[in-house]
């Protein structure tokens, strides 16, 4: 199977063109195997791009343990770097609509050389989807969250309110691999949840950490950095209209919230190698 190693901010993924050659079977077990930084090639997950039925491409996302996403940030703008240069859409083309399990996303190319190299994308309007903020106790310590969807379920915890995690994004990896699960598996979250660590260092900028659904910690979330500035804009902590720049572990992101809570991302989309994996 022919393959394409791409990553937004160090958000990487298995990229396989399902337009130009057949769906493989068993995506499930394949993104396990895939993702195995052992074993296979290494990645957060595998990433389908089928034909789209209203759009120009449709990114179906698995994450690293098999199991189904509905929507990708950082996946998206690499899913639009790859239509664009590998030709499946014209080259006089600035814009792309992708068709996700979470609705048609419209994508600006930025392009140098006949290659994107960077995008932005319309997330849609975030949603509330807690308390402003809620109570919760995650493993004998007692935080506050901020619940927002935009694409997925994330849970957003800014570290100034919650001073038993204020230290968190300076834990070890495996402290931070050891107690992101309960986050993760919290009975709250019924079918799991993405959750964001958070310092504000002003109004427009803000450092994060992420324990991702599926795949544990990651370098970047595009849709986990778009809740968390949805998040401190909704409670007052940072400015809505204007671009608020994200620091991840894997690079920068920039987030603008509306006036409606519509939010645009925009960052890098970069492909490293091809590949044949066997199957």
């Amino acid at each position: 199977m022919k393959f394409t190693k791409m990553h937004g901010c160090g958000n990487d993924y298995i990229y396989v063109d399902c337009i130009n050659s057949e769906i493989p079977d068993n995506p499930e077990k394949l993104a396990i195997k895939i993702s195995d930084r052992h074993f296979g090639v290494g990645s957060d997950g595998l990433i389908l791009i089928l034909p789209g039925e209203n759009a120009d491409a449709f990114m179906q996302l698995y994450n690293a343990d098999g199991s189904k996403g509905t929507m990708c940030g950082n996946g998206i703008r690499c899913t639009a770097k790859f239509i664009y240069d590998h030709g499946i859409i014209p080259s006089d083309r600035t814009k792309t609509k992708i068709e996700t399990p979470a609705g048609i996303k419209e994508i600006s190319l930025d392009i140098e050389n006949h290659k994107v190299i960077s995008a932005t994308v319309d997330m849609g309007i975030a949603e509330l989807t807690s308390e402003l903020p809620e109570k919760i106790t995650v493993h004998n310590k007692n935080l506050k969250f901020i619940g927002a969807y935009t694409g997925t379920d994330h849970a957003v915890y800014f570290v100034d309110d919650n001073p038993e995690i204020e230290n968190i994004l300076s834990w070890t990896d495996s402290e931070f691999a050891a107690e992101g699960k309960y986050f993760e598996t919290h009975s709250r979250f019924v079918n799991r949840v993405n959750s964001e660590f958070i310092e504000v260092l002003s109004r427009d900028e803000i450092k994060m950490r992420v324990f991702e659904r599926g795949s544990g910690e990651t370098l970047a979330c595009g849709t986990g950095a778009t809740a968390s500035v949805f998040a401190g804009v909704i409670s007052g902590k940072l400015n809505r209209g204007k671009n608020v720049l994200v620091h991840l572990r894997g690079g920068d992101l920039k987030i603008k919230v509306e006036a409606d809570n519509r939010c645009f991302m925009t960052g890098a989309a970069v492909e490293v190698f091809e590949g044949r994996f066997p199957i």
